[in-house]
């Protein structure tokens, strides 16, 4: 179990020489109980202070690293159970499978389409991660042209290697060695050689067996031949399965119960037998990389738009940067209007802007994120933060009239926004699809 601060604090040297960047040893505990600081901040713990401590404030779940370069991704160092009570950190990876009996224009296409698909959503590029190479055809020699194939595209992308026989990976790893590629998978029959591998290449290893007593020997297996990167793939027969097991997993890493569960999870949706539900299931009951099967136009968007809605902070709204951002190509008659930097207020509002045809600024203050209605409420949109964008985002010498449009919902601050700034301000309407209109009908009418 986690230690609480006080606990730690008693383990501390007491000196409050803030060497630690904290003003005392009281605060650095209560940081280190959140998960906030690492012992090693403190220069006086001696070996078996920092053993202790190190075991019960570093995350539950190991952080592991898939790839390198551009496209590599971090999976594991979770925190809690559910998502509300703090938040999850590191998306799964989702990878499109390949299997070395396909052609190469098929194998190739599907890379390609990995390497270069973007889905723009809320201001952030969504896409997939990368790609998992299954050796179906059992021989060692089309495995590695299969993976070859894959490299030959310059995609850089962190494959996944999926083989029974470790001299297929052995031949696979010849040609991408070098991009830490994730191993699958060593069970109680080969867990050696695929240690061996691992550690020759620097790659991390999934483990698989179907009971939680057989991950836990084989972890230990494992961390004891020197492989510490690892994730557990709890090999379910049916989603339920999965579900199950996974949920386990997670509860008990959480809890410490079990620490050599303190790993991420790996889950082949296509071996579930329901592939689309197994991805859902997936992204939201704590898998960390996720195989599916290449996937349409549609399922695509809404799988990445769940993993983002997810793995998004829920005490931390998205936010835009504040500034002055133009539509279209305004010039010094443009309206200006102003909103909050709620990343769902931005893109709704310039999306009706773009379609009314009239190129404007938009004028973003920074409210932390927070919509229009709760800002106003919560006094965090007022006429000293209008007042003060105004001025540093320099739009008075950007159009030559005084006139700010502000949202509907900003009503009540439209008398105090006048006497602060010296504009005059035109409300809105509350529905940002009414803008076209207000802009044609009323503001067409102030120029």
């Amino acid at each position: 179990m986690a230690l609480k601060a006080l606990d730690i604090y008693k383990l501390l040297p007491k000196k409050n020489c803030k060497e630690c960047g904290d003003p005392t040893c009281l605060t650095f505990a209560m940081k280190l109980a959140g998960g906030k600081a690492d012992v090693d901040l403190c220069p006086y713990l001696d070996d078996q202070a920092k053993s202790v401590l190190g075991a019960t404030t570093r995350p539950p779940i190991r952080l592991v690293r898939v790839g390198v370069g551009e496209r590599f991704f971090k999976i594991g160092e979770e925190t809690v159970l559910y998502r509300h009570e703090k938040t999850f950190y590191h998306p799964p990876g989702i990878v499109f499978r390949l299997k070395d009996t396909q052609t190469e224009e098929e194998i190739a296409a599907v890379t390609r389409r990995v390497r270069d698909e973007t889905f723009t959503r809320v201001g952030t590029d969504l896409r997939f991660n990368g790609v998992a190479i299954e050796n179906t055809s059992g021989s060692a020699e089309k495995f590695a042209w299969a993976v070859a194939t894959v490299e030959k595209q310059q995609a850089h992308l962190p494959p996944v290697l999926i083989a029974q026989d470790p001299a297929a990976l052995a031949a696979a790893l010849v040609h991408c060695g070098t991009y830490r590629p994730l191993l699958h998978a060593a069970i109680a029959e080969n867990f050696r050689d695929m240690c061996a591998l691992a550690k020759r290449h620097g790659c991390p290893l999934v483990v698989r067996a179907p009971t939680l007593d057989g991950l836990v020997q084989l972890v230990k297996d494992c961390t004891a031949e020197g492989v510490q990167d690892l994730m557990l793939d709890p090999a379910p027969e049916n989603l339920g399965a999965f579900i199950r097991r996974s949920t386990q997993i997670r509860q008990l890493a959480i809890t410490r119960s079990l620490p050599e569960l303190g790993y991420p999870v790996y889950l082949d949706a296509t071996a579930t037998g329901l592939e689309d539900a197994a991805l859902v299931l997936g992204i939201v009951k704590y898998a960390s990389v996720i195989v599916t099967s290449p996937l349409e136009a549609g399922p695509a968007k809404a799988s990445l738009t769940l993993r983002q809605n997810i793995y998004t902070d829920p005490q931390k709204p998205i936010q835009m940067n504040p500034g002055l951002y133009r539509v279209g190509n305004p010039g010094k008659d443009a309206p200006v209007l102003m909103t909050v930097n709620f990343s769902l207020t931005f893109f709704t509002l310039e999306g009706y802007l773009e379609a009314s045809r009239i190129p404007c600024y938009m004028l973003i203050v920074d409210t932390e994120g927070l919509s229009v209605l709760t800002a106003v409420a919560a006094g965090k949109l007022n006429e000293t933060l209008v007042r003060d964008s105004l001025q540093k985002f320099d739009v008075g010498n950007e159009v030559m009239h005084r006139k700010l449009i502000i949202p509907g919902y900003a009503s009540p601050l439209s008398g105090r926004i006048e006497e602060a700034t010296g504009w005059k301000v035109l409300v809105g309407p509350r529905d940002a699809a009414e803008i076209g209109e207000f802009l044609h009908e009323v503001w067409k009418k102030q120029v």
